[in-house]
């Protein structure tokens, strides 16, 4: 760990000089308490950088929390060994493809069995929370159990083991992402009626007591749960998949559900603060968590160790190293096919700014993480399904 100033303390062994500026600007601002904390994936984001915890007193930034709220991971241990698997795992992949709507703008016709409960606790919670989801998204129902697009996957794993995993990435989708757009613009305008002058607008904020700051943290919570389902939903849908490839049913042996893009009140450093984990996940001694790494490459089950200067967090992946701009002009399908020898996914140049070589290498965050988090399993991939 490196102390940059008192303000930041930095994990990251791989940071180039855009992301740090970004981090020191975000440090100074007066509601930081006690510092920010920079994690190992840490990269140039919108206004905050990913791969950040913000500690605020008696505000939330939004943008620092970002535009996929609760965005995070789902992950369930099967019993099944890898020597179990039928050989033809390409018709499992076309399966979960199938069975789970992919890309941006890609929804449910209709609602399975197993969304029909969700979505029931989802209107629950939306009418307590005093708001109509469909303000926002007005099909935000047949949203849940979609993957969307990007970093977002599903995959079939195995650990050192060889005990075969379910593995998954998705967030809270368009719903989540236009009540995250109105809460920023939201706190934009609070700041400029108040004359408050910011380094970046994107680090406008809400203060507590604030009809504003009210509204965001009933949906943000909301946009949180939603995210969790919505993987709860994706992980039902891909083990019915697994299943009828298999032939037989899954014995969950565990199951870790965790989000990487949240805000929550915690207690640090004597003061009770507002934590936004903006690419990071929770991890409190104790604490299961799950961090990815890119296609093509390692991710890891861990437990958190509570480390306090870390504000008890983790990163939450690999982090970019490339843009996606740059990375789609850098490499090739050529480059990504042999990146991916071995696993079962579906070329396409769609894919290409998601090449393992985008990203750092896992390996070296994760030793970057070793006072964060112990590392329980090291998972491969044996499929990939992702949206264009």
């Amino acid at each position: 760990m490196e102390v940059i100033n008192s303000r930041l303390f930095s994990w990251a062994s791989i940071l180039d000089d855009k992301t740090r500026e970004q981090a020191l600007t975000t440090a100074k601002l007066s509601i930081i308490y006690p510092h920010l904390a920079l994690m190992p994936d840490a990269h140039l984001g919108l206004g905050a950088t990913v791969g950040s915890v913000i500690p605020t007193l008696h505000a939330v930034i939004p943008a620092a929390v970002g535009v996929d709220i609760g965005c995070g991971m789902i992950a369930v241990r099967t019993q099944y060994a890898v020597k179990d698997l039928p050989a033809d795992r390409k018709r499992l992949r076309q399966g979960i493809e199938h069975a789970v709507p992919l890309s941006a703008g890609h929804y449910n016709r209709r609602f399975t069995a197993t969304a029909v409960p969700r979505l029931a606790e989802l209107r629950r919670m939306a009418a307590n929370a005093r708001f109509d989801p469909g303000q926002y998204a007005a099909n935000w129902e047949l949203q849940l159990g979609s993957l969307g697009s990007g970093n977002h996957f599903i995959e079939v794993c195995a650990d050192e083991a060889d005990t075969v995993w379910l593995f998954l990435h998705s967030g809270s989708r368009g719903v989540g992402n236009k009540l995250a757009q109105r809460h920023i613009a939201e706190a934009r305008s609070a700041v400029r009626n108040r004359h408050i002058v910011l380094p970046h607008p994107d680090l406008a904020y809400l203060e507590e007591g604030t009809p504003e700051f009210d509204r965001y943290i009933r949906e943000l919570r909301w946009a949180q749960h939603f995210a969790l389902l919505n993987r709860e939903e994706m992980m039902d849908r891909v083990i019915q998949q697994f299943e009828s490839w298999t032939g037989g049913r899954v014995r969950e042996a565990e199951r870790i559900n965790c989000h990487h893009n949240f805000t929550a009140q915690e207690q640090h450093y004597g003061k009770t603060v507002w934590v936004s984990r903006k690419g990071a996940i929770r991890a409190r001694a104790g604490d299961p968590g799950l961090i990815p790494g890119s296609m093509g490459t390692a991710s890891y089950v861990v437990v958190g160790l509570g480390n306090r200067e870390s504000l008890n967090s983790s990163p939450h992946g690999a982090g970019r190293e490339y843009s996606r701009n740059a990375a789609k002009k850098t490499f090739t399908l050529a480059e990504l096919k042999a990146a991916m020898k071995g696993i079962e996914f579906r070329p396409s140049d769609a894919f290409i700014d998601e090449i393992p070589a985008a990203y750092k290498p896992i390996d070296q965050v994760m030793r970057d993480s070793a006072d964060l988090v112990k590392i329980r399993h090291k998972l491969r991939q044996l499929v990939n399904v992702k949206g264009d």
